[in-house]
């Protein structure tokens, strides 16, 4: 089976994934991931739209495996990552595209962004990923 294939299995498969983001989808190409989540109701803050928790998860996630596509070897950390928020939403699918931005032999730089279904980016992050000593394994989910 492909890198990229284990990787998504290995988002998939993630407990946390499983149990709150059922209703997700994720593509990995060489520098390259996207996420895509149908929304729902139980990821609303309290006016109606998608909390900003959502959005983060989204952004770092599509960054995180965009970089892990060319780390083929070990798991890889953000370090950081910050987000702007530019608009709500509240129906539909939204979609995160991660694209590695700088790589180095232990740093790696990403962006995402995120839209919705009309394509308007309601969204934007880069984060700063760094090679773990944490094993690309099945134990991990890596299968």
């Amino acid at each position: 089976m492909s890198h990229f294939k284990k990787l998504e299995n290995m988002y998939l498969g993630a407990n946390f994934n499983k149990e709150i983001y059922q209703s997700t989808e994720i593509r990995v190409e060489e520098e390259f991931a996207e996420i895509k989540l149908t929304i729902e109701p139980k990821y609303f803050h309290a006016l109606g739209a998608i909390h900003g928790s959502v959005y983060f998860k989204l952004l770092d996630d599509a960054a995180f495996f965009a970089v892990n596509s060319i780390v083929k070897d070990v798991f890889v950390l953000t370090t950081n990552f910050n987000i702007n928020l530019i608009r709500p939403a509240n129906k539909g699918v939204i979609t995160a595209v991660g694209r590695v931005k700088f790589k180095s032999k232990n740093l790696f730089i990403a962006e995402s962004i995120l839209q919705n279904e009309e394509g308007k980016e309601i969204a934007f992050g880069i984060g700063h990923f760094a090679k773990s000593k944490v094993a690309l394994t099945e134990e991990i989910g890596y299968k």
